[in-house]
């Protein structure tokens, strides 16, 4: 069994083109669609298969495009572990203006969920849980999940003697920050979740380190991780903060950077590095990603280089 699971509960069927301009009322002529199976947990599995790892990935289908969803995600290498759910699985469209080259996002909602159907996912992925092993929990929850679902699912895992990965955002956070669900766990944040949650903007390495530390002296996580885009990434945990940069790098899509720095974090802490050193694996796929066009995750090959310049510094906190 891999000793990684991911979690998406909300998945999406990815589709990219692109037009000659997008413009209102015109009828836009596209190219050949791109299809691929998307989501959170989804893309952290493909992009840990991308760098030569191997992860199971729980997916919750349904209807039509649930079926299209698991044939696609088969053909990108990735075992799923099928939860079926009433509905139809989402679709999310993105378009690049080639006149421009500005990309436009349009995202679906998923199908209703009812608390019956959260209990049995919760069931379903214990029994997938690998013990001792790394589950990731990526990506939007479908409406009428309890905002509750990650700190129960923090507690199973710990039961199973795992370490749970957690990258969302919403209310589901918010229910996070009072439980003291994820002291033994890993938080990662954007920026901007992150100047939300302190009140106000964080400017400076320093403040980033600190708010950062901040949370877990706060036992919000055992160790949580600041995304910064361009400027890499910083992680705290009791023994210290870090920050990990690439040198600048060409940007095609920043659509999938995230996901790819939690798939090469995530499989880097299942081989056994230290947290800091799978930061810089994360940071080095981040910036693979942004390399690649529209939905594309990151290159082993890209991931392998930049990692060679990625620097690592220990942060006062």
């Amino acid at each position: 069994m891999p000793r990684i699971l991911t979690v998406t509960l909300n998945p999406a069927i990815d589709i990219s083109t692109s037009a000659e301009t997008v413009r209102p009322e015109d009828k836009l002529r596209c190219a050949p669609p791109v299809l691929d199976a998307g989501g959170g947990g989804t893309n952290v599995a493909r992009a840990i298969a991308h760098l030569g790892g191997q992860a199971q990935a729980f997916v919750a289908v349904a209807g039509f495009h649930g079926a299209q969803f698991v044939e696609l995600l088969r053909n990108d290498g990735v075992d799923p572990v099928i939860f079926e759910t009433h509905g139809e699985t989402r679709q999310s469209l993105a378009v690049i203006d080639r006149a421009t080259g500005q990309q436009y996002r349009f995202v679906m909602p998923g199908p209703d969920w009812t608390q019956d159907t959260a209990d049995a996912a919760l069931d379903a992925i214990d029994a997938a849980t690998p013990h001792g092993g790394v589950v990731v929990l990526s990506g939007s929850q479908p409406p009428g999940v309890p905002e509750d679902f990650p700190p129960r699912l923090a507690g199973r895992v710990e039961a199973r003697n795992a370490t749970l990965v957690l990258d969302t955002s919403g209310p589901a956070m918010q229910a996070l920050m009072q439980s003291g669900a994820l002291t033994r766990h890993v938080l990662r944040l954007d920026q901007a979740e992150s100047e939300e949650l302190a009140g106000k903007p964080l400017r400076t390495m320093d403040e980033l380190a600190s708010f950062a530390r901040h949370l877990v002296t706060r036992n919000v996580a055992g160790t949580v991780i600041l995304a910064l885009g361009a400027e890499g990434s910083v992680l705290a945990n009791s023994a210290g903060c870090w920050h990990a940069v690439t040198p600048p790098v060409p940007v095609r899509s920043k659509v999938g950077a995230g996901d790819s720095f939690v798939g090469a974090f995530t499989l880097a802490l299942s081989q056994g590095l230290p947290p800091e050193q799978a930061l810089r694996h994360g940071v080095a796929a981040a910036s693979a990603a942004v390399m690649s066009d529209a939905t594309d995750l990151c290159v082993k090959a890209d991931v392998d280089r930049l990692l060679d310049s990625c620097a690592l510094q220990h942060l006062p906190c």
